[in-house]
């Protein structure tokens, strides 16, 4: 893939994504796709921004290079919409998915590679993204869920690129954007057996998920498994994470993983972004006092947000040391 051994291995010192997280928050990074659309890149097909894995690489690392650069320890790899039947439809065969599928962590490990070299001395993890079923599809079926396909058949698809993922060696899984519980069991089934801790995020409305099912429901699903180290929310507002975040904690008492979106709205008859921000540092304080312990965004919430949430994990590390 032209990444050295060097660049591709974890450093063996660190603890665990887990064992960190036990410890006191870590911070997430922020939006893939508004990093790479402010670097010029066109995002508009159906792959979104897997697509430049296979066309440009280099500036998925160089977008994660920046979100470790401005505060991150873990970068969300590139791959939420990269699945053999997406890849499929533009000639992409198995053996070359799987290759991109393996790209998008070797990516992410480059960007730590780099973020070292250049003097960041934290630990540094990667977290391996799968969207859900709907991400493939590409038609916003990813924020209604309920796809009219079985438990099994959500399994069948899921299962080959997590195994895949897996097998690139991320620290972690990120299972997000899950916008209900069938997909969710679905998920928590595909995981089993991979050796690889995972994390489960929800796109929530209120208090429930996009489908419509209560978050405690939701939330109770995960509780038990194993596999899941941290449960929570992204791709949401910031308003829906205030809800969901204690919600979590209560019923699960795992980690809390909460990402969401800058607070902005999508017109798509304007095609443009409408609203205020509503991403706030005061807000991120409470979600970490709620029991979120993986903080980070979502859609519109660049470097310079995630760097204001560096300075406060930071300044609660200062503060209890």
């Amino acid at each position: 893939m032209g990444h050295t051994a060097k660049a591709t291995e974890a450093p063996r010192e660190r603890p665990s994504l887990p064992e960190a997280v036990a410890a006191g928050p870590v911070v997430l990074d922020g939006g893939m796709s508004n990093q790479l659309e402010s670097a010029g890149h066109d995002l508009s097909d159906a792959l979104w921004s897997a697509r430049l894995l296979a066309d440009r690489p280099e500036a998925v690392t160089e977008a994660h290079l920046a979100y470790y650069e401005a505060g991150a320890s873990v970068a969300i790899t590139a791959s939420y919409q990269a699945t053999y039947e997406g890849f499929a439809r533009y000639g992409f065969d198995a053996a070359r998915t799987s290759e991109l599928l393996h790209l998008s962590v070797q990516s992410a490990r480059e960007a730590a590679a780099r973020a070292r070299s250049a003097g960041v001395r934290r630990p540094l993890w990667v977290a391996a993204s799968a969207g859900p079923y709907g991400a493939m599809l590409a038609d916003g079926s990813e924020y209604r869920g309920r796809y009219g396909l079985s438990v099994d058949a959500l399994e069948r698809f899921h299962r080959p690129r997590l195994e895949t993922l897996a097998a690139a060696g991320p620290d972690v899984l990120a299972l997000e954007t899950v916008p209900d519980t069938d997909e969710a069991a679905a998920l928590l089934r595909a995981v089993r057996g991979l050796g690889v801790p995972a994390w489960l995020s929800y796109s929530v409305a209120g208090a429930r998920t996009r489908a419509g099912q209560p978050l405690e429901e939701a939330f109770a699903l995960v509780a038990e498994s194993d596999e899941v180290f941290a449960v929570g929310v992204n791709c949401c507002s910031p308003q829906d994470a205030d809800v969901a975040v204690p919600i979590a904690a209560r019923v699960t008492g795992k980690p809390v993983v909460v990402y969401p979106n800058s607070g902005e709205h999508w017109d798509a008859t304007a095609r443009g972004w409408r609203g205020p921000a509503t991403f706030s540092a005061e807000r991120v304080r409470g979600w970490v006092d709620a029991g979120a312990r993986l903080v980070g965004g979502c859609c519109r919430v660049g470097p310079g947000e995630i760097a204001s949430i560096g300075s406060l994990v930071a300044g609660r590390d200062d503060a209890s040391a």
